[in-house]
């Protein structure tokens, strides 16, 4: 069974998100256990972390050898309209 650890950071990001919201992200985290068998994960090119798509934040993390899950950072992506091009 893998272990999953928030940073500080990643704590303080959840306060400003809607309560919905914040139980889908925890949720999707809480899936990390059955790692590598995870939905919407992409493995980051330019390092050794991975991305979890949420809805419309994006969980970034890393795991260990050892199997221990972090969660560094969350964001909030925006959608395009037709101004953004």
């Amino acid at each position: 069974m893998n272990v999953i650890e928030w940073t500080k950071k990643a704590r303080k990001q959840l306060a400003p998100i809607p309560r919905q919201e914040v139980e889908h992200i925890i949720a999707a985290v809480e899936s990390l256990v059955n790692w590598p068998n995870v939905q919407n994960v992409k493995s980051l090119s330019d390092r050794d972390d991975y991305r979890l798509r949420v809805g419309r934040y994006r969980v970034f993390f890393s795991v260990t050898p050892s199997g221990k899950a972090t969660v560094m950072l969350i964001e909030e992506i925006k959608k395009r309209d037709e101004r953004t091009y």
